[in-house]
């Protein structure tokens, strides 16, 4: 047994385990990244900020988003450390590439999105504001392909039956904060969910 593992035998546990990893961390993923959402819009929008001070939700609002990429890509990596049928990182980083299948392209594209907004966050000092908002808001169709993935991911695993209402529980507040994120102040005002604007 011991021989058969130094030579590389495939343990049919490793990739079981893998597996099991690969859809937690998508999971957790999926769930901070619906919650980054639904924080960043209350933050932008000053609904949270009396609660504790703008500062202190903008770093909520960081520490979601790097819980999300940090998950996903977790998610990402544990299909480089497959024994049978491992991804390469070609893969893993491009969305385009030949025999991949929507569900996989449509989650690179999201973390890639993600990534790139990100990133966009360390550079803010030497962007102008609107080429970092412009980049920033990559997050929205980001978000869209993430729940894209996820859903088409669940029915090709066939758990789609088990996870969807705790993936809409989760959806439906997100995408109702991004679509009120769009309406004009002065639609909000008139319906009472902001203060008369001027």
């Amino acid at each position: 047994m011991l021989y058969q593992l130094a030579q590389g035998a495939a343990d049919p546990g490793h990739d079981a385990g893998i597996r099991e990893l690969a859809a937690l961390s998508a999971r957790l993923a999926y769930a901070m990244m619906c919650l980054t959402l639904c924080w960043g819009i209350l933050t932008s929008l000053g609904w949270v900020n009396r609660i504790t001070g703008r500062q202190a939700v903008r770093n909520g609002h960081m520490m979601l988003a790097t819980l999300t990429l940090a998950f996903a890509g977790v998610h990402g990596v544990a299909f480089l450390l497959l024994r049978n049928n491992p991804w390469t990182l070609t893969q893993l980083l491009m969305p385009f590439h030949p025999g991949g299948q929507l569900r996989y392209t449509m989650g690179i594209l999201a973390f890639e999105g993600m990534l790139a907004a990100a990133v966009a966050i360390g550079l803010k000092r030497w962007m102008t504001y609107r080429r970092w908002l412009g980049i920033h808001r990559l997050t929205y169709p980001a978000f869209m392909l993430g729940v894209g993935h996820a859903f088409l991911a669940a029915m090709a695993n066939g758990s789609l039956a088990t996870l969807w209402l705790a993936g809409i529980t989760l959806l439906v507040p997100a995408v109702t904060l991004a679509i009120i994120r769009f309406v004009p102040a002065k639609a909000l005002a008139t319906t009472g969910l902001l203060e008369d604007v001027p």
